[in-house]
């Protein structure tokens, strides 16, 4: 039971950290500035509902993925332990990581005010690659419980996106701009740890097996 205490605390936090939700509202606000509150609150709610989808599917169907492709979990980690790290660089550096940069606030607005929801939201600000491949790393060779706690904890991180998003323009307001940025990078220093440590167990699983 405590090893499962504490493998939900370290997936709510990874998955925390990755989605960043105070640091995704104000890309949200910039997108859906020229809506109305109801139709900024479907527009959040649809992006979360879709990147949930989209991280379901790999943690439910990652291992017919591995074999499909023919990717080993060690590879995979390092692959993904590099990605989680350079995004968690980044966010250090006060810089917008390519994996979770949006296009252009002002060319997406220029779309459908509703298909913000599934591009840039949805992929890639809240289920791009960094995501995608920290939740394979936790389900991967784990059992039953382990999947339904890491489902859990990104629902939850999901609700915790909706309500900043939905709060957005009073929640940037309260606690200023500063603060924003010293979260960001706060989230940034445990995203490289945790990227560092994927790498570590990737390269450890691959020596292991050429021995």
């Amino acid at each position: 039971m405590d090893n499962l205490a504490g493998y939900a605390g370290n997936v709510f936090m990874g998955f925390l950290a990755i989605m960043n939700p105070l640091a995704n509202t104000p890309v949200f606000l910039g997108l859906t500035s020229e809506d109305a509150p109801d139709t900024r609150k479907t527009v959040a709610l649809r992006s979360l509902l879709v990147a949930f989808a989209i991280v379901a599917v790999f943690v439910l169907a990652g291992n017919v993925i591995f074999r499909l492709f023919g990717i080993t979990l060690p590879a995979f980690r390092i692959a993904g332990g590099l990605l989680v790290f350079g995004i968690g660089h980044d966010m250090l550096r006060g810089s917008p990581s390519r994996a979770h940069k949006a296009h252009d606030a002002t060319a997406a607005a220029r779309e459908a005010q509703l298909s913000v929801a599934i591009s840039p939201l949805a992929v890639p600000i809240l289920a791009g690659p960094g995501t995608i491949a920290t939740a394979m790393n936790f389900v991967a060779e784990r059992s039953l419980a382990h999947l339904v706690i890491t489902l859990a904890g990104f629902a939850v991180v999901c609700l915790i996106s909706y309500a900043s998003f939905v709060s957005g323009e009073k929640l940037v307001r309260y606690i200023g701009a500063n603060a924003v940025s010293a979260v960001t990078r706060m989230m940034g220093l445990i995203l490289a740890v945790i990227g560092v440590q994927m790498f570590i167990e990737g390269v450890y699983g691959a020596i292991a097996a050429f021995r």
